[in-house]
């Protein structure tokens, strides 16, 4: 069965080589995830997040030259998600493109929470990024 996805967008007033460089480091997480990171840190060369479900596992694609920030979240009880997001170059602007899978199970109204707190969260990183 096809898992039903939501591409989530935001434009954000830099280029996509800062935005990239900015949403590529995971000790950045805090200032702007807060769907996924209260907290991070490095524990045996992996980062290490306090998220809502608990300490979770945030693993990112090695760093590319397309705008590519996959990332899989390890939760608690061992299951894998896969983010797949996007810095798309837009003139001198970019766009970031987040993939929202719903996964198996997950109920309406909780889908609908991912999806404000996700859209919450891209805000967020515009309004740092914009900022700074």
């Amino acid at each position: 069965m096809p898992t039903e996805s939501r591409h989530l967008t935001v434009s954000i007033q830099r280029p996509a080589g800062q935005v990239y460089a900015y949403v590529r480091d995971p000790a950045h997480l805090p200032e702007w995830a807060a769907g996924l990171a209260a907290g991070i840190r490095r524990e045996r060369g992996e980062w290490v997040a306090d998220s809502p479900m608990g300490r979770v596992l945030v693993r990112f694609v090695p760093v590319n030259e397309y705008g590519v920030l996959d990332h899989d979240v390890v939760a608690p009880d061992g299951s894998v998600t896969t983010n797949p997001v996007r810095v798309l170059a837009d003139g001198g602007t970019s766009e970031v493109v987040f993939t929202l899978r719903r996964q198996p199970g997950v109920s309406d109204d909780a889908w609908s929470a991912d999806i404000s707190a996700v859209t919450a969260d891209l805000a967020t990183l515009k309004r740092v990024l914009e900022a700074g």
